[in-house]
């Protein structure tokens, strides 16, 4: 399962990040794609990259698998999981656009600039549930995708395109976008501030400290609880000026909805934890993350590499135990 959130700093740029919550680890690491790298689509003509991308994700056979990823215009994009409601075509559609599942983060971060451009372009736009290989099961996933003015969740289900506008700038897991957004209704009662004392009778009753206005928010790693207090944690964090005063924002709220190891059983008798959390700055293209094993923060700035090789992709080798990572290029 998964979070994610977005949000602005006091000047408008934007902070966006997700926690990947899962029971073992896919060997994900830090890719960037060169502005110019040749796409080859599964169903689309092949084209260069219109933009730079960074992100986590896996390389298979030269194509870049993000789980998120942002890019050189300040556009993010993060997949999270959707299963029982997502449902992709069984194949292309005539007429549209057709974007094979896997490929959709990659699609979205080096062929567009905004959130409005996004949302036009999937007016038009078929995902389809095609596999990268054989050997590799389709993800049914959901996707948040922002820029610094706003976001939106993309759902593909059995009646086709589903477009949010996600007032929250929050997204977890199942069920529907508009199922989460209703629901925070039953939690309009809670506040960051500190209640009154209360007068029952002739008693009155004070609050034994701060934090008694969020009872009622849930603390549980269920889906629906974890986007209820992302959404409400990510709505009452007070506007931070800095970059750094905003990457820890960032990490403090989705380390609230953060999975520890032995809590939460799957069916498949594995206990899922939040494999890495990442943050993507737009201003600056800093990809900041951390990991379950390795909780140190580090970080890969995409201009640091505006010079790369465009027909190669590039990897990131973290050192274990190290803030310092190493970069390999991929042939």
């Amino acid at each position: 399962m998964c979070t994610g959130i977005r949000f602005t700093d006091s000047d408008g740029n934007m902070y966006f990040g997700r926690n990947l919550d899962w029971s073992t680890s896919y060997g994900e690491h830090v890719v960037i794609v060169p502005k110019g790298f040749p796409s080859d689509w599964a169903f689309m003509a092949d084209a260069p990259a219109g933009h730079a991308v960074i992100g986590m994700g896996i390389v298979y056979e030269n194509h870049p698998l993000y789980f998120d990823c942002g890019n050189d215009a300040g556009l993010a994009v993060a997949g999270l999981n959707f299963p029982g409601y997502a449902q992709y075509e069984d194949a292309p559609v005539e007429g549209r656009t057709n974007v094979a599942a896997y490929e959709f983060p990659l699609w979205v971060a080096s062929t567009f600039s905004t959130v409005d451009e996004v949302e036009a372009a999937l007016a038009d736009t078929a995902i389809v549930g095609r596999p990268v290989s054989e050997n590799l099961d389709v993800s049914l996933l959901h996707w948040i995708i922002g820029d610094g003015q706003r976001s939106i969740v993309v759902e593909y289900m059995a009646d086709g395109m589903h477009v949010h506008h996600d007032t929250v700038d929050t997204l977890a897991n199942q069920p529907a976008f508009d199922w989460h957004l209703e629901n925070l209704r039953s939690y309009i009662t809670a506040t960051g501030g500190l209640p009154e004392p209360a007068h029952w009778r002739d008693a009155e009753l004070a609050p034994y400290g701060s934090g008694a206005g969020m009872r009622g928010i849930p603390g549980d790693y269920y889906s629906p609880s974890r986007f209820v207090k992302a959404a409400f944690l990510n709505a009452h964090y007070p506007t931070k000026d800095t970059e750094a005063e905003n990457v820890a924002r960032l990490f403090h709220t989705l380390g609230n909805v953060s999975m520890v190891d032995g809590a939460a059983l799957m069916a498949n008798g594995a206990y899922e934890r939040t494999l890495y959390t990442s943050c993507f700055s737009a201003s600056t293209g800093t990809y900041y993350y951390s990991t379950y094993d390795e909780p140190a923060l580090r970080r890969v700035r995409l201009g640091d590499h505006a010079d790369a090789d465009p027909g190669r992709l590039l990897e990131l080798d973290p050192q274990p135990g190290a803030i310092s990572a190493t970069i390999r290029r991929v042939f």
